[in-house]
């Protein structure tokens, strides 16, 4: 029998049925569950000592968690928030490290480093770490851009992007580029494969075997590509290109063909040439606005999914491969959709300029 000295534990039915499902808990919270089976043994009678001794734990145990229980009920089981370590950085000091890390350099280097940082403040280099990681800075790290200083730039965004998203009626838009410099390289040792805990890897070195260019036209609606190789970069290959294309597309629909400035593609033999074909029709991309073209969005796939990681003793064996790959991508195409509007594109890059003006630096490209 429990001592008189002790006061009874009496559970309601929501208790009892919340406890049994905690105590109930294999895999998680165990705590939690321990401490429910205490409460409920607990409610069927008995002494602190045939409670500890029925369950495997101390005494002091059961006596805890019986009056936290009685005091607080079911949330007096949970554990109580602990004060932890008192915080040695203040925030002032946090904002200096971050100040002078958008602020300033340390001496002749041209960033900061965990290093010279906790040298300059004093502090250890992990804590400038975890600050920096907290406010997301990034010294060490530099992205590139490039703002285009051609004079149509605006009416081409709006003709490309309009082109995009309200193709016309009765054509097929493709984006068409071209990829040269495909090197056939091969490792100068074999490929080992991947293995548990351990990546595939290849040696750094490698030998050329030549180089071809990729000529690609994707079709926007489908994400099909027309594709050919060419050992060279001419007007001569564009024009062939230009007639595989007129060849593979039925005669009934025009073709409205987005690429860029590149010397090749508006040469006398190539406009004579799309006279002669009136259901050609070009929109030629801002100069150093690559991005605009979304055949780039695919050889980015096919560089990721085909050339990063292969080998190839010949130009003919590249090729091959080539076209298997693109062979098996048209078998099953997967298009890229062009959601972003011009006015959108404009606005970002006005903004973007007004951050140049604004930081103190001479502007160097314009939108107009």
């Amino acid at each position: 029998m429990p001592s008189p000295k002790l006061v009874p534990v009496v559970l309601s039915d929501e208790e009892r049925s919340v406890l049994t499902g905690w105590s109930r808990r294999r895999k998680t919270a165990q705590a939690l569950a321990s401490r429910s089976r205490i409460v409920l043994r607990c409610a069927e009678g008995g002494t602190i000592g045939e409670v500890a001794a029925d369950l495997g734990v101390s005494r002091a145990t059961v006596s805890k968690w019986r009056a936290r229980f009685l005091t607080d009920r079911l949330d007096g089981l949970s554990d109580e928030p602990r004060p932890g370590r008192p915080r040695l950085i203040t925030d002032d000091r946090v904002e200096e490290i971050v100040t002078r890390t958008l602020e300033s350099t340390p001496g002749r280097d041209t960033h900061w480093s965990t290093r010279s940082m906790a040298a300059a403040t004093g502090m250890s280099q992990s804590a400038v770490s975890r600050i920096w990681r907290a406010f997301g800075l990034k010294p060490h790290a530099v992205q590139t851009w490039k703002l285009s200083t051609d004079p149509l730039f605006v009416d081409k965004v709006r003709d490309v992007v309009g082109l995009y998203l309200s193709p016309p009626e009765n054509a097929l838009v493709l984006a068409v580029d071209e990829k040269s410099q495909m090197q056939a390289i091969d490792r100068t040792a074999p490929i080992l494969p991947m293995m548990p805990t351990t990546p595939a890897r290849m040696t750094h070195d490698y030998v050329r075997h030549g180089t071809t260019s990729l000529f690609a036209a994707l079709d926007l609606g489908s994400g099909s590509v027309i594709a050919q190789h060419y050992r060279r970069h001419r007007h001569h290959e564009f024009l062939r290109f230009l007639k595989l294309i007129d060849d593979a597309v039925p005669k009934d629909l025009d073709l409205h063909l987005v690429l860029d400035n590149y010397a090749t593609h508006k040469t006398p033999q190539v406009k004579q040439w799309l006279i002669r074909h009136p259901r050609f029709h070009l929109h030629f991309t801002p100069t150093s606005a690559s991005w605009l073209n979304l055949v780039e969005r695919w050889f980015a796939e096919l560089t990721n999914r085909k050339l990063r990681r292969s080998a190839h003793r010949s130009v003919t064996e590249l090729e091959a491969d080539v076209r298997r790959w693109i062979s098996e991508w048209n078998a099953d195409p997967k298009p890229f959709v062009w959601t972003k509007a011009a006015d959108d594109i404009l606005g970002t890059l006005a903004a973007y300029c007004q951050r140049i003006i604004d930081s103190g630096h001479e502007q160097v490209g314009s939108t107009r």
